[in-house]
């Protein structure tokens, strides 16, 4: 028996001569982070699969002494970014969210991806939505983000979105409801919605942000010891 999977490690058993033929590893990238990612998309697009075999065992020889840089957080963004121009089609964007990173004028260099990309287009590859809809269904694209933070996300639905960004659809992330009272609730996104609570929220750079249903406005105010709290009351 074998378990399908939509991405790998970079301990792996592969046919020699498929690996060869689509593209082995991009030698575009630098140093470390995102080879395994970008194998992984490659080769589900282009004609391959993944699979965990339970019974398998291969074996991996860590170093003793890893010579990279001490903050490999650039490298890792740089070769994201990379593997999302490349195979990501509509998506890739999601990396700059992933990352906190501007969508346009990020200032990191991904190097030359012509020929990467001309290789996609030799092996015939399908698009990253085939990926989505067949691979890696559970993955949740959030195509629709107007806006987004470190913790806080803005969906065009109006829903605004508290906690890491998960991979999953049905995570625990959580929504802000209004809930009546001076102090907005945090709630399951999924429960809020299956509860009619009111938590679709209007929002544009610079106006206030305010509850479709209830009009009312989040403010921050002064609370206790000098600290200051979120509310929610009328505009």
């Amino acid at each position: 028996m074998f378990v399908r999977s939509p991405s790998i490690m970079g301990i792996l058993v592969v046919d020699r001569l498929f690996f060869g033929e689509i593209g082995a590893l991009d030698g575009g990238m630098k140093i470390y982070g995102g080879e395994n990612v970008e194998l992984g998309i490659r080769v589900w697009l282009c004609g391959g699969s993944i699979e965990v075999i339970p019974c398998s065992k291969i074996a991996h020889i860590e170093r003793a002494h890893k010579p990279y840089l001490p903050d490999l957080s650039i490298t890792v963004k740089r070769n994201a970014l990379r593997v999302a121009e490349v195979w990501m089609d509509e998506y890739k964007h999601n990396v700059n969210i992933a990352w906190n990173l501007p969508l346009k004028d990020h200032g990191i260099d991904i190097g030359d991806v012509s020929e990467r990309k001309k290789l996609r287009k030799r092996l015939n590859c399908k698009p990253f939505q085939w990926y989505l809809d067949n691979v890696y269904p559970m993955l949740n694209p959030l195509g629709d983000l107007l806006g987004y933070g470190a913790n806080c996300y803005y969906r065009a639905s109006g829903e605004i979105y508290i906690g890491g960004i998960k991979s999953h659809k049905y995570n625990s992330n959580r929504c802000l409801v209004d809930t009546g009272t001076r102090t907005p609730g945090l709630y399951e996104c999924k429960v809020a919605k299956q509860k009619r609570f009111h938590m679709l929220l209007d929002f544009q750079q610079g106006k206030a942000i305010q509850n479709r249903q209830t009009k009312r406005c989040l403010e921050i105010a002064p609370g206790d010891d000098t600290y200051y709290q979120l509310i929610i009351q009328e505009c």
